[in-house]
């Protein structure tokens, strides 16, 4: 993790473990970054370890092919509520300004009660 921004940044250094096709990155290891970029800044936002986030709906937009090198991932959360939380999260490369995929991901939270 890196906190040079105003998110949580994460990267994935490249290793041939995450390669899929020759000469580029598995989908599912892109997919996995973004999804752990999103819980961590979720996380982060919500800010307890009681509260229990699940997944609702995954979806993940594939922009380039990740070439064989370190892939980075920042996640902001769009929408923050009592029960649902709207995430998007960003994967690039070189250039931040030009992502290899892109995810929304939409969770239920699960909040202690309070006692009254």
């Amino acid at each position: 993790m890196d906190d040079t921004g105003d998110a949580p940044r994460f990267v994935m250094p490249f290793h041939t473990d995450v390669v899929g096709r020759p000469g580029f990155l598995h989908g599912g290891a892109i997919a996995g970054l973004l999804e752990f970029a999103a819980f961590n800044a979720l996380r982060l936002a919500v800010g307890d370890d009681a509260t229990t986030m699940k997944p609702i709906t995954v979806t993940v937009d594939y922009m380039r092919g990740g070439i064989e090198t370190d892939t980075f991932a920042e996640a902001v959360i769009e929408r923050l509520g009592k029960r649902i939380a709207n995430v998007e999260a960003f994967a690039w490369q070189s250039d931040r300004a030009k992502p290899i995929a892109s995810a929304r991901i939409n969770f239920l939270l699960e909040r202690p009660l309070v006692a009254a």
